[in-house]
């Protein structure tokens, strides 16, 4: 009996001890591989994405900007009163005529433009329309700019009949009739520079429209202010022009990308 349990226990020993040698022998087997990333397809970009290589040109700028105020020093001289005719289409609109139009010292209806051509800017009309409306028998806007060759959109939004007559100096420029609630469209000359317009229906009726080789120019409001932005950098003369106080000049030098500040002042003329 004891001889039969030491001959099983031997035989236990040498079959683990095969076992065992049987599995060092084996490979060891090697780890599955992570999974494959999903293909990326190569895209182009797009001709903006790629950055500038340095033999390229710079890309081109936004220019300058001239900032500023149109001042008033002294009283301004008081409206002048309008006695409106007897056409009800009239009602509703102002009494007074007030060409000098001061708040805080600050001039309003003030023209501020580039005089001259800009070089290497194109002379195109802007999208925009120069449109004159005569509304409660008031032109509005009073003063505007436009560049030349821009045609003026005449709109007459009252139940009345109008008419336009486009004054150069003492010059006339053209004469359209106005139908109530009409617009139509005139071409003023291109060597005309200051373009008064006037109502002969309702006399009382005014308006300006200043002419540019450029399309930079702009019309103060009640604060007076003004902004001229994407100037090229260089010096240019500055205007400011007004109905009835005339013209006033400063130069401006602007810099890529800077801000140039300006100012005109305005005076009372002397009684």
């Amino acid at each position: 009996m004891t001889l039969r349990t030491l001959s099983l226990t031997v035989l236990g020993t040498v079959g683990l001890a095969t076992l065992t040698a049987c599995k060092k022998d084996e490979a060891p087997v090697a780890p599955a591989p992570p999974p494959a990333a999903p293909a990326i397809r190569a895209q182009a970009l797009p001709q903006d994405a790629v950055p500038p290589q340095e033999d390229e040109a710079p890309a081109p700028k936004g220019g300058g900007a001239v900032v500023g105020v149109v001042t008033f020093k002294g009283t301004p001289p008081p409206p002048k009163p309008i006695t409106p005719d007897s056409d009800p289409n009239c009602d509703g609109m102002d009494l007074e005529d007030q060409p000098v139009l001061v708040h805080d010292g600050k001039l309003a209806n003030v023209l501020v433009r580039v005089q001259g051509e800009i070089a290497g800017q194109a002379r195109p009309a802007p999208d925009a329309m120069v449109v004159v409306d005569q509304n409660r028998c008031t032109y509005k806007p009073r003063v505007q700019g436009a560049v030349i060759g821009q045609p003026l959109v005449l709109m007459n939004s009252d139940s009345t009949l109008h008419n336009v007559r486009g004054m150069a100096g003492s010059k006339q420029l053209f004469n359209v009739t106005q139908p109530p609630l009409r617009t139509k469209e005139a071409m003023p000359p291109t060597d005309a520079q200051i373009i008064h317009l006037k109502c002969d229906i309702h006399p009382w009726m005014s308006a300006w429209v200043v002419m540019s080789p450029n399309t930079f120019f702009t019309t103060t409001e009640e604060d007076g202010a003004f902004t001229l932005e994407g100037l090229p950098p260089g010096t240019y003369t500055l205007e400011a022009w007004h109905e009835t106080l005339g013209t006033r000049t400063t130069q401006v030098t602007v810099k890529e990308g800077e801000k140039t500040p300006a100012s005109f002042e305005f005076v009372a003329a002397a009684k």
